[in-house]
């Protein structure tokens, strides 16, 4: 953890739709007090179209992402590392935060499932962000 800024890693398997709206939405509510960075196990060839389109609703652009393969790196850089239904394929080393959040993944729904998915990442990025910041 660089000084006062702490890291945050999500990871989900495909890195195209859970882990980079969450990634957007902390970066939206936490602006540079925070280093942000996403990841997936098996990451796809680009960003959920839907995905996308959510996000451009509540004035985040993520049209721009990539996916990105999860290292064993991202993992150990992370102070907080948040898995989305990537399992066992995220390393695990100790001392670090992991929180585990179920969620619905995005691919394949309709703009209505990927807005309640959305919605729901966005109460735990907020509570994260709360946690990390001390603004809670």
């Amino acid at each position: 953890m660089t000084e006062s800024k702490p890291t945050v890693l999500f990871v989900c398997v495909h890195n195209a739709g859970r882990s980079q709206m969450a990634a957007g939405l902390l970066a939206r509510h936490a602006g540079d007090r925070v280093a942000v960075r996403s990841a997936g196990s098996d990451p796809a060839d680009s960003v959920n179209p839907a995905a996308v389109e959510a996000m451009r609703e509540v004035g985040v652009d993520i049209a721009n992402a990539a996916p990105k393969l999860l290292s064993t790196d991202s993992v150990q850089e992370a102070d907080v590392v948040v898995t989305m239904g990537c399992g066992d394929a995220c390393p695990v080393f100790p001392g670090k935060r992991y929180e585990d959040w179920e969620l619905e993944d995005p691919a394949g729904k309709d703009l209505d499932a990927v807005r309640r998915i959305r919605d729901d990442i966005d109460g735990r990025v907020r509570r994260l962000a709360s946690e990390l910041l001390g603004d809670g």
